[in-house]
């Protein structure tokens, strides 16, 4: 053995720091996929096995033989009708929770981030925004209910019957208001950190470009948060559509919307002469929200550009 050979032998019995670092590495790394092993198993007990069941219970018949019969009665007028009904209130309640939203947010901007009115919004819309279900339609019902606080004030004292024209309230368009209620707070949430991600940097320099107010949000702003915007939009519009307990406890007869006819479906024998009807419109479902979503990851990776 050779001087020059000593410091191979001497790397060979201690380890290279490199080879003992890498099964720390390994083991660290093992520990991080261990952590989301929950969360995993959630997402695989609660949305990918129902999926799944959804999907299969679809092209199945009373028999377990499979058939195309029920995602073809996805065209009968009725269902046609109860997709079409869940689309226009999802729609309209996104649009209005997301505009309002917007401006809430807009308004907000010219708080101090630590300040009292600015903490005191962020809790109430984290709060409200998932404030809904059975507490939520109870809340509505006592207030502009047929029997309502609000209604009997309008009515007894200023002679004003909002159900003049019909019980409105425990319908479709009864949907709207509690909807709208937990749309706005959404909204906030999700779309304030793209207001803030907006540098004081570019309005001074379309300033100093003799830029005018308008010329800023219409030519830069306007532009850098229209995808997060139309993104937030589709989100209100997924959560909208796919609301099943608020609509539950509101509407107690028929099923004027899909979670509804979902329900029909499963604690009925048949729907519209066919078993297994509820897969079918759950696959209607899954088709929308597949979609809705894929459409928000795009928008949100455009929003992530300017972001980083």
């Amino acid at each position: 053995m050779t001087v020059a050979n000593a410091p191979e032998l001497v790397a060979d019995v201690a380890g290279t720091p490199g080879s003992r670092r890498r099964p720390v590495a390994r083991r660290r790394g093992l520990v991080r996929y261990l952590g989301l092993a929950p969360f995993a198993f959630y997402v695989l007990l609660f949305l990918a096995v129902p999926t799944l069941i959804a999907l299969g219970t679809g092209f199945r018949d009373a028999d377990g033989a499979f058939t195309l019969d029920n995602v073809a009665a996805l065209a009968d007028p009725v269902i046609l009708g109860t997709f079409a009904s869940s689309f226009w209130v999802s729609a309209f309640t996104a649009i209005v929770g997301a505009v309002v939203g917007a401006l809430v947010c807009y308004a907000m901007l010219g708080l101090k981030a630590d300040g009292a009115i600015r903490s005191f919004v962020d809790s109430a819309s984290s709060v409200l925004a998932q404030f809904g279900g059975v507490m939520l339609a109870f809340a509505f019902i006592a207030t502009i209910g047929i029997q309502g606080l609000v209604t009997i004030i309008l009515r007894d004292t200023f002679g004003l019957d909002i159900y003049a024209n019909g019980v409105w309230f425990y319908q479709v368009p009864g949907l709207l208001l509690p909807y709208i209620y937990f749309q706005v707070p959404l909204m906030v949430i999700v779309f304030m950190p793209a207001l803030q991600g907006l540098k004081m940097q570019w309005a001074e320099a379309s300033a100093t470009l003799g830029g005018t107010p308008f010329t800023y949000w219409s030519r830069i702003a306007g532009p850098v948060l229209a995808p997060s915007f139309f993104g937030c939009l589709l989100l209100l519009f997924g959560n909208a559509f796919s609301s099943y307990a608020t609509a539950a406890a509101l509407i107690s007869q028929g099923a004027q919307i899909v979670p509804l006819q979902i329900r029909a479906a499963l604690i009925s024998e048949t729907v519209l002469g066919r078993s297994n009807m509820a897969g079918a419109l759950a696959l209607g479902m899954i088709v929308v929200m597949v979609v809705v979503m894929s459409a928000y990851s795009l928008l949100q990776s455009r929003t992530a550009r300017w972001q980083q």
